[in-house]
């Protein structure tokens, strides 16, 4: 007799690959590259790593590039079937158009993130439950300290604990646009700093520089302004929070592949 239940359909993911209008990033000037995500690390370009990351996970289906020329791909003998995407104006703009052209649920992540492991992703797709809109990983400081010692990563600290992100979304219902929405008008607001604290709420800012606030707290007033439920989901592996943005970065990515078996 067969059982009645059935396993989740595969999910789209999403690589943000693409660079910011008139913005030139230092490291793919470094090493004389067009786009950051064709890097080399460790021998292989980066975004290759990630790509062979979303392909390892039985949970993802269909992977999307977002990225303004797909033709510098050509030639990375990619092992992974892909589809492309223009980007938008900014990382934000560019996942809410995915948003509109890919639909829900939406798994996002980004060229960058050259450690990514298909456990990470199954931990966190495993962690997030029917009642919630949109998730998003994070490491808390005490395993990134244990995983990667040494490493300096950007903290939000508050009451029950410091935290870093770990470039992995997933946006799971309609109701998960409200959050890239209010994503884009904090980005507006980013140089403003007093609409911006207008925009988050007095109380919100009191209670975080006052270190009463906690991550519940953080995801309620994000889900009041949203109008969608939000989660963090604790990721158990340090590493999971490090991205290449710096050299520092891509020295410490290529020290940890090679203590890691690939």
């Amino acid at each position: 007799m067969t059982s009645s239940a059935s396993s989740p359909a595969p999910l789209t993911a999403l690589v943000l690959a693409g660079t910011r209008a008139g913005a030139e990033d230092p490291m793919a000037s470094a090493a004389n590259v067009s786009h950051k995500a064709i890097l080399p690390v460790a021998g292989r370009p980066m975004i290759a790593r990630v790509l062979d990351a979303l392909a390892a996970s039985p949970r993802i289906g269909r992977i999307v590039i977002s990225i303004e020329t797909p033709g510098i791909l050509a030639g990375l003998e990619l092992d992974h079937a892909v589809d492309f995407l223009p980007p938008a104006p900014g990382p934000s703009a560019s996942v809410m158009e995915a948003l509109r052209t890919l639909g829900t649920p939406l798994l996002v992540t980004t060229a960058d993130h050259a450690l990514l492991r298909p456990e990470w992703i199954d931990a966190f797709l495993d962690s997030v439950d029917a009642q919630c809109d949109m998730a998003a990983a994070v490491a808390m400081e005490a395993d990134i300290a244990r995983d990667v010692p040494g490493t300096k990563r950007t903290m939000i600290r508050l009451a029950d604990g410091a935290f870093s992100g770990c470039n992995l979304f997933l946006f799971r219902t309609p109701a998960s646009i409200g959050v890239v929405e209010l994503w884009q008008r904090i980005e507006q607001e980013r140089k403003r700093p007093i609409r911006m604290a207008r925009l988050l709420g007095l109380g919100t800012l009191l209670r975080y520089v006052t270190g009463g606030l906690t991550r519940a707290a953080l995801c309620k007033r994000v889900g009041s302004l949203s109008q969608a439920s939000v989660k963090l989901v604790t990721l158990p592996d340090g590493r999971a929070a490090v991205d290449v943005d710096k050299p520092a970065d891509l020295l410490l990515v290529e020290s940890l592949l090679r203590k890691t078996p690939e």
